[in-house]
Formats: structure tokens, sequence, C-alpha cells
């Protein structure tokens, strides 16, 4: 288990093709650096592994924090600090549906490019069922580096039929068809051809996010169930207690889990993260 040595955060790079532009103000132009203790992300994920707590936490966002107050609620053992956006994920939570609480593996953030200037969207933690850890032992010792270069590891870890899930803050209001049409275009070239059930699906996406304002703060869950099942809950007031949509089609959850954890992710940071957590719990 990695000790606690302070290191300094690396530099995440941006997608390479920004396509989409949320008006607004953009972020200041400091930038505020974190001393992060390795040892408070991944040894409290792998300790989450073998206890799974029931407590439930509200997440939250808090953009002002100072670098002294993210350098406690990075080591809390409740929390874990996205560094760039101060957003807070709690270490374990319970969603609609899951047969059991689910632990943070890693987290990241995601970013566009408006006028030449990064601007944040929303941070990410991936979770993840305990029992999806015992069936990886293939890739037990890996290091991260390698983690993060394996689709197969990847991909292996979607096909198991057990709770994962994408927890997405918004770090800025945006509309819901703006942010539709960002994961559309995400998505929709990973679908060479869709059939009607993936269109089918497809539009049940859509429709949840139409209409709707997505406010600062907002979380969306995406939790894939089995292969071809994924749960879509939006909350603007913590934790979400129901379910917004169900999709069933193998081809789209796929394509999503694809648009995060694949060779080109659209967050680098996220999946670099989720590699650490990996190489810690396989050790």
């Amino acid at each position: 288990m990695l000790g606690t040595v302070a290191i300094q955060p690396p530099i995440w790079l941006p997608s390479s093709k920004p396509t989409i532009c949320f008006p607004g103000k953009l972020p200041n132009s400091g930038v505020t650096r974190y001393k992060i203790h390795t040892c408070s992300l991944l040894s409290t994920f792998a300790h989450h592994f073998s206890l799974q707590r029931k407590d439930r936490f509200q997440t939250h966002v808090s953009p002002n924090a100072s670098s002294s107050s993210s350098s406690a609620s990075v080591g809390s053992a409740e929390y874990i600090e996205e560094p760039s956006t101060n957003v807070k994920f709690q270490t374990s939570l319970t969603l609609p549906e899951c047969s059991s609480p689910l632990s943070l593996l890693g987290t990241g953030y995601r970013e566009k490019v408006f006028a030449i200037i990064g601007v944040k969207v929303y941070a990410a933690g991936l979770y993840l069922n305990q029992s999806i850890s015992n069936k990886l032992n293939a890739w037990k010792g890996r290091s991260a580096t390698e983690i993060q270069g394996d689709s197969s590891l990847f991909d292996s870890i979607f096909q198991i039929p057990q709770e994962k899930s994408l927890q997405i803050v918004l770090v800025r209001d945006v509309d819901g068809k703006t942010f539709w049409d960002a994961l559309d275009e995400a998505i929709s070239p990973r679908i060479k051809a869709p059939s009607p059930v993936d269109e089918s699906a497809l539009s049940t996406f859509r429709s949840i996010f139409q209409g709707r304002s997505l406010r600062k703060g907002t979380f969306i869950f995406l939790t894939w169930m089995e292969p071809s099942k994924m749960l879509v809950c939006i909350s603007s007031d913590g934790l979400p207690s129901s379910v917004d949509a169900t999709i069933k089609s193998m081809n789209v959850t796929m394509a999503l889990f694809d648009v995060f954890f694949g060779n080109s992710p659209v967050s680098p940071s996220l999946k670099a993260s989720v590699a650490n957590g990996l190489a810690t719990v396989l050790k």
C-alpha cells in the first residue's frame, strides 16, 4: 500500500476534439495547486472494498475552497476531493436498485476549450461493486501505466454483470439539450449501424435531458447494472432516490462506457485516476 507521501497532481490534457462551448463567465486564471496524500484515495478505496460501509453522505461542490481546507478534505475518510474542480465525492454510496454500496475508485474532470481557454464542465467519479475486483485476478500486479493502456481490462470491467456507476457533478450551469448534444456527439460515432433497439434507447436517453435546466452542482449518475442495462438518475438535491430512465441496449451502454474508459476518453484524468485505483486494489 502506498505511504503518506504528498505528491503534486499530474497535469491532465483536455480532449483533443473540442466541439461545444458553454456560455458564461470563464474561470479565474489563477491556478491553485494542491498536495494530495496518495494514500487517501487509493487506500480508502481498498478499505471500502473490504468493509463496504453503508454510510450515506452528501457529495457537494465547493469551488472557492482554500488549499488548506482542500488538503483536509482529501484526507477525509468520507470524501475524496477532485483537486481541479474542488468537487468532493463520497468514498462509498448506495444508489437506487443497486444490491450493495459502491466504492469510489477514481475521479477526474471534463474540460472543453472555449476561445483557446480550457473551461471545466464537470467532475466525475467511478464507483464499483466490491465483487468486480475479485474477477480481475488476471491483472494482479500490473502497474497503473500498464492498466491504463490495457483496453481488455476495461472491457472486462464493463462485461462483468455487477454494478458500476459514473457520477457526474456539473461545475457550471448548462441546459439539458447542450449536455445531451455533447454526449450524443461522443456516443454516435461509436455505434456504426444503430438498430431499432439502439434508436429507441437513444431516444429515451435524449428525452430525460430535453427541456431540463442543469444547474451547477447537479448530479448525473450513469449506472451500468449489466452490459445491456444502464440506469440514469439526475438530482439537483443530493443523492437520487429514484431512477429517471432505464437504457436497454448493449450498443448504447457499451458506447457510453467507451466514451469514458476507451482508448480516447473524454476525461483522461478520470481514466488515469481509475487506473491508479485498480493498480492499488490488484496488488
